[in-house]
């Protein structure tokens, strides 16, 4: 089955692509999740608007990619969140939440699906987070996760 993907799976490819899957993966959950659009010679006039906005969102060359990942590795990041009284967060931080932290904190701004969190943050402190920049470089950003 031939699809279009509107956002980005990972290990399948970006917005934009046109991907050849199975059956059952694209009928059962990439189409309905709105993840792809079935291919057809219509919806590649979609194709453009859709690599359009890709290409406004992501950082242009590996050039920008190391200078931006410069400006995060200098960047101390702090995020207020209610918490208990042995630290304990109240919910998790998400990636949306430290896109927001990091902007407020005068740093880059950040597409959230960039952000990996490699465990759950649950806890008040110090925390690790990376952002895959490019393909090619990812900056570990330090985060301080303080309770209100």
């Amino acid at each position: 089955m031939k699809l279009i993907l509107t956002t980005e799976v990972s290990g399948l490819g970006a917005p934009g692509d046109i991907v050849e899957v199975k059956d059952g993966y694209g009928r059962n959950y990439l189409i309905p999740r709105s993840f792809a659009i079935r291919w057809t010679r219509g919806a590649e006039s979609q194709i453009a608007s859709i690599k359009k906005a890709r290409d406004a969102r992501e950082i242009r060359d590996l050039g920008t990619a190391k200078e931006v990942a410069g400006q995060l590795g200098a960047l101390k990041v702090k995020l207020k969140t209610k918490a208990g009284d042995s630290g304990r967060l109240f919910g998790s931080v998400t990636t949306g939440d430290i896109a927001d932290a990091v902007k407020a904190a005068g740093g880059p701004l950040l597409d959230r699906r960039r952000i990996e969190i490699g465990n759950p943050i649950k806890s008040t402190g110090s925390h690790k987070v990376s952002v895959k920049l490019h393909p090619e470089v990812s900056a570990t950003l330090d985060i301080e996760v303080l309770a209100i």
